[in-house]
């Protein structure tokens, strides 16, 4: 069989597995109403029915092209894997794959592969895959990044990608948490590159890959609709500052499926812009936990809707769940909820906070405030590292509405009682709920 039958033999039995992944996981998701026995709501159908659209779609568009494949490997246009910078290589690569219909781009395995800050552009012609079967490296100079700190490996504006292979991404981010405001206080505080941007990109696949040791956050979507990540094994140092794991921003349509993230920072990040969002099958730790936000930072107006959290475990998290809001900000997150979670040495396994304030001097008092409402919490179970397990801590302005408490159960390490506060909130309970 030549390598062209092989890649499209691989290719279509990927398509088929992907396919059958995403028509069956999308799960229950219930969202909190005023009868609380009619959780079922428009948001399931809604998701569900976006996933299947695409899916169909992807499908087609692949079957058709997968006769057509050209495979380009990044050696043979310059690449050495030999620890210089091989940035060219990729670039004349990449222009030679995204011109191509239905290209693969791979990068082999058994070499590790350095790159400075690089932007991997479209539109390309479509059904365009990026395999990485080795490594890549970011280049530890911090002046490689003069002219933009704010990314690594960018991908702008694509539609029918993928990018998997089993392989490494490693942003090589000790020098940049050495300099971060938040280990050494005496710095200024300075951006630092996101590990792999995927920003305005439609009908998106990243999956099967091991990303390491971001500078700052580790997957960043932005700006995109209908996409798949899934099998991701996401990893930095407990101590490294803001290396969230999965962060969604502005992204509509998104699965994220079969995770392990074990960061600095959040393990997975959902905020402003973002609805239609589905996270399943993903363990969490060490790390922040599970977030909404933050929103509504410098007064600004922001909207998040229709979020599933299902099946996950979450270990020596500093949160478990978490809603996070300013004050002086507008804007709603709602028709969330979170089901199927076990945690085990959590602090804040449930919280809603509105009054979080990440500076250093305090924040002052402000009446408005983004409404939180229509929240599920449903089978949460485990062991809790602190007194409070269950703390809403909502604006007296406008309080937290439509809670549900749904089975839970979490416990003290130490033996001791555990406790809920509750502030500005109106919730129901349902089944046995402790604390």
């Amino acid at each position: 069989m030549t390598l062209s039958s092989s890649m499209n033999v691989h290719r279509l039995g990927l398509l088929v597995s992907v396919i059958f992944i995403i028509l069956n996981s999308t799960g229950s998701l219930a969202v909190a109403s005023k009868d609380w026995r009619g959780l079922a709501s428009d948001t399931k159908s809604h998701l569900v029915k976006n996933h299947e659209s695409f899916s169909r779609l992807h499908m087609m568009r692949r079957l058709a092209s997968a006769s057509a494949t050209k495979v380009v490997s990044v050696d043979d246009y310059g690449a050495k894997g030999d620890g210089g910078d091989d940035s060219e290589a990729f670039k004349k690569a990449w222009n030679v794959a995204c011109s191509s219909e239905g290209a693969v781009l791979v990068v082999p395995k058994n070499r590790i592969y350095h790159l400075k800050p690089i932007t991997f552009s479209g539109p390309c012609k479509s059904n365009l895959t990026f395999k990485v079967y080795g490594r890549i490296k970011a280049s530890v100079r911090l002046s490689d990044y003069d002219k933009d700190r704010a990314h690594w490996l960018m991908f702008n504006n694509l539609t029918d990608f993928r990018m998997e292979g089993g392989g490494f991404i490693n942003g090589n981010g000790r020098k940049w948490w050495a300099n971060s405001c938040k280990i050494n206080k005496t710095l200024p505080c300075k951006a630092a590159p996101t590990a792999m941007t995927f920003y305005q990109c439609k009908n998106l696949r990243v999956a099967d890959l091991i990303i390491q040791n971001a500078q700052q956050m580790h997957l960043l979507f932005q700006k995109c609709v209908n996409v798949i990540a899934l099998n991701l094994l996401v990893s930095a140092p407990e101590k490294s500052p803001n290396t969230d794991g999965i962060h969604v921003t502005g992204t509509q349509n998104i699965l994220i499926k079969n995770c392990v993230i074990r960061t600095g920072d959040d393990c997975i990040s959902i905020v402003s812009g973002s609805k239609n969002v589905q996270a399943t099958d993903i363990v969490c730790g060490p790390g922040h936990g599970i977030s909404i936000g933050s929103l509504g930072a410098g007064k600004s107006t922001d909207y998040v809707s229709n979020v599933l959290v299902n099946r996950a475990r979450l270990s020596g998290t500093t949160n478990g769940v978490r809603i996070k809001t300013w004050q002086g900000g507008s804007g709603y997150a709602k028709n969330i909820t979170f089901q199927n979670i076990s945690m085990r040495n959590v602090t804040n396994p449930i919280i809603i906070n509105q009054n979080y304030c990440d500076q250093n001097e305090p924040c002052p008092e402000q009446a408005s405030a983004v409404q939180v409402s229509n929240v599920v919490y449903k089978n949460i179970k485990g062991t809790s590292a602190s007194e409070v397990a269950i703390n809403f801590d909502c604006s007296k302005s406008y309080p937290c509405k439509g809670i549900l408490l749904q089975n839970i159960g979490l416990v003290s390490n130490s033996g001791e009682s555990t406790k809920a506060s509750s502030l500005n909130v109106r919730y129901t309970k349902m089944g046995n709920v402790y604390p």
